[in-house]
C-alpha cells in the first residue's frame, strides 16, 4: 500500500502537469512574455506553483526567460519579442 505522503506528492505531480499546460496554452497565445505573478493569477496557483512549473519548462528547454529590472518575462521558444 502507498503511503500516505506518496499519494500527495503523486496528486501534486498531476497538479503540476496541469498547470504546465495550462501556461504553456497561454504563452502561446501571448507573446509579449508574462511574468510569474500574472502567470500564476490567469492559471489559478499559488505563485510557487507558478514558478515550479516555469523552472520545469524552463529546464525542458521549451521557453525563455529575459530579466527585465527585478522581472522574469516568460516566453515559449521562437516567441521571444
Amino acid at each position: 500500500m502507498k503511503s500516505k505522503n506518496n499519494l500527495i506528492r503523486m496528486v501534486n505531480i498531476g497538479k503540476i502537469g496541469g498547470v504546465i499546460e495550462h501556461i504553456r496554452r497561454i504563452l502561446k497565445e501571448d507573446s509579449r512574455g508574462l511574468t510569474i505573478q500574472e502567470l500564476s493569477e490567469k492559471t489559478k496557483v499559488s505563485r510557487i506553483t507558478a514558478a515550479l512549473a516555469l523552472a520545469k519548462l524552463e529546464g525542458q528547454g521549451l521557453i525563455n526567460v529575459r530579466i527585465i529590472g527585478n522581472c522574469k518575462l516568460h516566453y515559449l521558444k521562437g516567441v521571444l519579442k
